[in-house]
C-alpha cells in the first residue's frame, strides 16, 4: 500500500438537518455538503458522534451516506461511520459503503459493554479480516471501550485493511506513543485527531489531520489552521488555534452535545430543524441564550451579523486561570515540539 493513499487533512463530521417531522432533510443536507466542499474541507465524515449516528436507524444511516456520496460525486473522499451494534451488522455496513465508492469506514470500538483490550482486539481483528473496504479505528473512550496502544500496534501489524485511527481523547502523549509504535512498520497508517482544542499540537507531533466538529461550523477556519500549521507558519496558526478553542469550548460545553454545533450551523444559514434528543423547557431557554453567544463569536470572524441586542466587548486574550488556554504554556509546548521535530530532521 503506497503512502500516498494515507488519509490526510480535515474530514468534517457531518451534522444531519431534519425537517419539521424529524426526518432527514435531504435537500438541506445536499446544500450543506456543497457548502462544506466549497469552503475547503478535505473530506466528509458522516455517521460520527457529531452526526448523532446512534439516534438514527440502520436504514437512515445508510441513506445519509447514500445522499452524501451522491452529492459529493468524488470531489472529496468520504470516511463513513460504519459502527453497528455487532460485528455482523458492521460488516454489512462496510460492504454497502464499499459499493457506494466510499474511501474508508470509521468504526468505534464496542460500546455499551465495557470490554477488555483482548476483546477490543478480537472485535477489530474480525472486522479487519473480513472488510472489503479500508477501516480506521475510532477511539473515543468517553463513550466506548478504549483502544490502547498495544492493540493499535497489533492490529496495524496484522491487518492491512486497518489503515488508521481517529482518536477523540485529546491525549497528546497517547497520540505520540501510538505514532511511535505504529509508524515504523506501517508508514501508510494515518492518525486523525477528533479533538479540536488540540488540532495544532496534534498536527505538530505527527497527526495527518482531524475529524473536527468545528469544521462543520467554520470550515474556513479549520482549513486555514491546518494549512498554516503544515506550512510552519506557527505564530499565525497559534493565534487561530486560540480563537478556535473559544468557539469550540462554547459549542461543546454550553449545551448537550451536539446541540451547540447544530445551533451554530443554523447561524451559518442552514435549516437544521429540531434534534431528535428531546430537551427540557430549561434547556430550550439555555439554547436560545447560547445562540446569541455563538452569533457574537461568529460575528467576530465576519461569518454572521451581531444579534439585535449587540455583543459585549470582545474578551481579552486568553489568560491563565480563567478557563482559557495559557498562551505561555502553549507557546512552550509548541516550541518543544518544533525543537524535537528539527532535531529529527522533520522540519
Amino acid at each position: 500500500m503506497e503512502t500516498s493513499t494515507r488519509l490526510t487533512g480535515i474530514f468534517t463530521p457531518n451534522l444531519v438537518p431534519l425537517d419539521s417531522e424529524g426526518n432527514i432533510n435531504e435537500p438541506e443536507l445536499r446544500r450543506y455538503v456543497d457548502w462544506l466542499i466549497e469552503r475547503g474541507v478535505h473530506g466528509l465524515y458522516p455517521n460520527g458522534s457529531t452526526g448523532e449516528f446512534t439516534r438514527f436507524t440502520a436504514e437512515e444511516r445508510r441513506r445519509i451516506v447514500e445522499i452524501i456520496a451522491d452529492q459529493t460525486r468524488g470531489r472529496v473522499p468520504i470516511l463513513a461511520g460504519a459502527a453497528e451494534a455487532n460485528v455482523r451488522e458492521t460488516l454489512k455496513a462496510c460492504e454497502y459503503y464499499c459499493s457506494l465508492g466510499v474511501r474508508a469506514v470509521a468504526i468505534v470500538s464496542p460500546f455499551y459493554y465495557r470490554l477488555s483490550p483482548a476483546s477490543v482486539y478480537a472485535y477489530f481483528k474480525e472486522i479487519g479480516r473480513n472488510s472489503p473496504i479500508d477501516v480506521t479505528l475510532y477511539n473515543i473512550p468517553m463513550f466506548a471501550s478504549p483502544i490502547d496502544v498495544p492493540t493499535v500496534q497489533r492490529l496495524a501489524d496484522e491487518c492491512e485493511r486497518i489503515v488508521g485511527i481517529k482518536d477523540s481523547s485529546g491525549d497528546i502523549p497517547q497520540m505520540i506513543r501510538m505514532i511511535q509504535a505504529v509508524r515504523p512498520n506501517r508508514p501508510d497508517f494515518c492518525f486523525l485527531t477528533g479533538w479540536d482544542a488540540a488540532l495544532m499540537p496534534m498536527l505538530l507531533i505527527g497527526c495527518d489531520g482531524g475529524t473536527n466538529a468545528s469544521s462543520g461550523v467554520v470550515p474556513e477556519l479549520t482549513r486555514k489552521l491546518y494549512d498554516l500549521t503544515m506550512a510552519s507558519r506557527l505564530d499565525e496558526a497559534r493565534e487561530l488555534q486560540y480563537s478556535l478553542i473559544r468557539l469550540f469550548d462554547t459549542m461543546i460545553y454550553s449545551a448537550e452535545f451536539p446541540e451547540g454545533f447544530r445551533a451554530a450551523v443554523g447561524l451559518r444559514g442552514f435549516q437544521m430543524g429540531i434534534g431528535r434528543q428531546p430537551l427540557s423547557p430549561e434547556q430550550k431557554v439555555d439554547l436560545e441564550a447560547l445562540r446569541d453567544t455563538l452569533q457574537c463569536l461568529l460575528a467576530e470572524h465576519g461569518f454572521t451579523d451581531e444579534p439585535l441586542g449587540g455583543c459585549p466587548p470582545a474578551a481579552p486574550s486568553a489568560r491563565p486561570g480563567q478557563g482559557q488556554p495559557d498562551p505561555d504554556e502553549l507557546n512552550r509546548i509548541v516550541q518543544r515540539v518544533v525543537a524535537e521535530l528539527h532535531r529529527r530532521g522533520l522540519l
